[in-house]
């Protein structure tokens, strides 16, 4: 078997679904690429024991058609070596001897079979479809990822969840102690369906998405998804178990609104947190007429910060305490130039809202609170 490709072309869609290829993985075969060559289309699979991804490109000088699997790591290297320019790949399919010949040289390796590499699960007879804008889906992740769990006692909060209504698509991310929830208004569907997209493949997403356009098509039962792209496929297994109810949690009443320039709020609340105590990282918000009184304090180490910033805030003077960390991730993950910190009391969650959304989108970002001593 025989063909050619651009090596360039060739390096960037594996780099791309390398990402997908674990550490350690108990199958030695998932160490590598699977090549499936067929017609003048080179079929590439990558994959770890929950998740796959698979991209195709055209090549040319085709003899044969099949498949091998071909370590990732050394593959890797060996092409980022390279300029630009066409290599041709040769197997012996009887010994599974592989040969890459280049402009000046040749690459040998040694290839093993494809029909060892694990298949992926097909999807039930009655699996649920979703047709979603690209834009829209990098949205909706990228804005509720950062909140995602990392508790493995919890897994069900460690993954993006997907909740589809005829009205809307909301995507919801959260690990107990914030929250975060985007309602998309013109991503909707006739039916009513939800699920669970674990961190690793929204992850991919992430970084795929912004270099695709038009559709993505998203198939889905109780345990698997297949999104299809225009040049890549994600497949993956989903978080089983039914998602907290996101709603419950969410104040409908919180009368205090403040609202602040987000980039001033954000840059001074990363020079403040730098004194906060390592262990709580707790900035103290003292909230009067029109200003903020951001302050932070090591007992330990005997250092602090204090500094001051304008609103526009017209209630009752106030303190609550946030973890900084958590704060500034929030005010990170919001694009507007103001945001609104609503608030209830120092002991009941605080949201944080942008004063102007992004079109058909309803974004939302909830804190709870940390005690304050005085």
């Amino acid at each position: 078997m025989k063909f050619v490709v651009s090596c360039n072309l060739l390096l960037s869609h594996l780099q791309t679904v390398g990402r997908v290829i674990a550490s350690k993985n108990a199958q030695p075969i998932l160490d590598c690429f699977l090549f499936e060559v067929s017609n003048n289309r080179l079929q590439i699979t990558a994959a770890d024991s929950e998740t796959r991804m698979v991209t195709a490109i055209d090549i040319s000088d085709v003899t044969g058609s099949g498949a091998f699997a071909i370590p990732s790591k050394t593959l890797l290297e060996a092409l980022k070596e390279l300029p630009e320019q066409p290599v041709r790949f040769e197997i012996d399919e009887s010994t599974l001897s592989l040969l890459i010949f280049y402009e000046n040289g040749k690459y040998n390796f040694v290839a093993q079979k494809g029909d060892e590499y694990p298949l992926s699960k097909p999807l039930a007879d009655d699996a649920a479809k979703l047709s979603i804008d690209a834009s829209d889906l990098l949205s909706g992740i990228t804005h509720t990822l950062f909140a995602t769990g990392e508790d493995d006692l919890r897994p069900i909060m460690n993954g993006v969840l997907f909740d589809i209504s005829p009205k809307n698509i909301t995507f919801v991310g959260s690990d107990g102690h914030k929250l975060a929830r985007l309602k998309n208004l013109s991503a909707v569907d006739n039916a009513e369906a939800a699920f669970i997209l674990p961190k690793k493949p929204a992850n991919l997403l992430k970084t795929i998405l912004p270099r695709e356009t038009g559709k993505v098509n998203i198939a889905f039962d109780a345990n698997n998804a297949y999104i299809t792209m225009e040049k890549f496929t994600v497949v993956c297994r989903l978080i089983e178990g039914k998602y907290p109810q996101y709603n419950a949690v969410i104040p409908k009443d919180n009368p205090y609104r403040v609202t602040v320039d987000r980039l001033n709020f954000l840059n001074a609340l990363k020079r403040v947190s730098t004194f906060s105590s390592e262990g709580s990282n707790l900035i103290k918000l003292a909230i009067s007429t029109n200003s903020i009184f951001i302050t932070a304090q090591d007992i330990d180490y005997s250092t602090s910060a204090e500094e001051t910033i304008a609103c526009v805030y017209e209630g009752e003077a106030m303190s609550v305490g946030f973890k900084g960390a958590f704060l500034i991730e929030t005010l990170n993950n919001i694009l507007s130039e103001e945001v609104v910190v609503a608030l209830a009391d120092p002991s009941r969650a605080g949201l944080v809202l942008p004063v102007e959304n992004e079109e058909n989108e309803d974004l939302l970002m909830l804190l709870m609170p940390m005690m304050l001593n005085d």
